[in-house]
């Protein structure tokens, strides 16, 4: 039996309950999934503070975690969907895996790789932009407004 094909919003989604475990523990509230053929293969959020590591980008977990379920470094045919444009050291890590596809959220104008004025990606990796803008950038938003609240 065939099963539908799962849409964009679907996974982002789901990025977007990854993002909300992170905001619960005081993180910035960034979410990823890697998907492949309709499934979810990697979910990860946020853990810089927690794992007390700079490198520890939604992103980047979800890269190692997808790797580990494949058994291989490059990610060939999948997806990642993340809530927030990922920063030049997850695009480059994102670059290696070799991505089909990689759909985000909210831009981030200040860190994103978009900015730069050559992309670091993968030449054969498609990027999206903008699925599910409002509820990322709500989300990061609500986020700040609490922390800067609390320095006051």
């Amino acid at each position: 039996m065939a099963y539908p094909v799962l849409s964009d919003e679907y996974f982002m989604n789901e990025a977007l309950k990854e993002a909300q475990k992170a905001f619960d523990v005081e993180e910035v509230p960034v979410g990823a999934v890697i998907a492949t053929q309709n499934r979810i293969i990697a979910r990860a959020h946020n853990m810089t503070e927690q794992l007390n590591d700079v490198t520890a980008h939604a992103e980047m977990i979800a890269i190692t975690s997808a790797s580990n379920y494949l058994g291989a470094k490059y990610l060939i045919d999948c997806t990642l969907y993340v809530t927030l444009e990922p920063c030049i050291m997850c695009a480059a890590a994102l670059k290696w895996a070799q991505l089909d596809r990689i759909i985000y959220g909210a831009k981030d104008p200040r860190e994103g790789f978009s900015h730069l004025e050559e992309s670091i990606l993968h030449k054969k990796t498609e990027v999206i932009p903008g699925i599910l803008e409002n509820q990322s950038s709500t989300l990061l938003k609500q986020f700040f407004l609490k922390h800067r609240n609390l320095q006051h």
